[in-house]
């Protein structure tokens, strides 16, 4: 069971290189982020032809998630709970029903937050604590899941070509590592890093003094997977050619594979 996530950044700018890549890998089920468009604009009908299910949850310009499986999905709910004053639309779950078992899938696009000593830096702490509560809830229930997204974090110096640029970021404070960390050492797996320990593995690179060409990138695209899901990993990699595709996102796909 072939399991991706993939920040499109503009699910409209972008559906021609979602379709290729849809059809190039076929993965089970495809978690997007900043799909940037409200649920009704989506543009369901050709990724329906290649025989996915859409649950979306998106927002006018901004943000946006959505979940795509091969088979039916339950129990579908949008946004994280803890906050009803928060209208971001970053977060969306849904349990994929399969014929060797159910595995609950959640698409995520944590918060930027940038710059550090804003109320947008105190966002995203406070939605890694949300995450944080929503983990533990989930892992008492003691069934496979699976948490991918771009949690724009960079989780340790390996994660990035050259660290030391990224100090004054939001994406690699202490604070936001330590929380993804706590959030880890519930008992979750970095399904990629379990599979490639080691350096150059990237899935972001900025558009920006040719990033890509020089593999100047960074890894913030993560699937953290619960012990039950764990036990079933066997793959993971990271589509890098298609951020060399004509008008790319400046995220790829990055991808788990689960024994059925």
């Amino acid at each position: 069971m072939k399991i991706a996530t993939y920040n499109i950044n503009g699910i409209k700018a972008r559906l021609d290189n979602l379709v290729q890549w849809l059809k190039e890998a076929s993965p089970d089920v495809c978690c997007l982020q900043e799909i940037k468009c409200e649920d009704m604009a989506f543009p369901r009908g050709p990724i329906e032809d290649l025989g996915y299910n859409v649950a979306v949850h998106g927002m006018k310009g901004l943000h946006g998630v959505a979940i795509l499986s091969k088979s039916p999905m339950d129990e579908v709910l949008p946004r994280l709970d803890g906050n009803p004053e928060d209208a971001q639309s970053r977060y969306m779950e849904a349990v994929i029903s399969t014929a060797w078992g159910a595995v609950r899938v959640a698409s995520l696009y944590l918060p930027n937050g940038n710059p550090i000593g804003t109320d947008k830096f105190s966002y995203k702490l406070e939605w890694m604590r949300r995450l944080i509560h929503r983990a533990k809830q989930l892992l008492l229930l003691e069934e496979a899941f699976v948490l991918a997204g771009d949690y724009n974090i960079i989780p340790a110096d390996i994660d990035a070509r050259f660290p030391e640029a990224w100090v004054s970021d939001a994406l690699f404070q202490p604070e936001s590592r330590a929380l993804y960390r706590e959030l880890v050492n519930l008992g979750l797996t970095d399904g990629f890093r379990a599979c490639a320990p080691g350096p150059g593995q990237y899935s972001f690179w900025d558009y920006q003094a040719g990033a890509f060409q020089k593999n100047n990138g960074i890894r913030i695209d993560h699937l953290l997977l619960s012990p039950q899901a764990t036990d079933r990993l066997q793959a993971a990699g990271i589509d890098r050619h298609v951020r060399a595709w004509e008008r790319p996102s400046d995220h790829v796909p990055v991808w788990i594979a689960l024994d059925r």
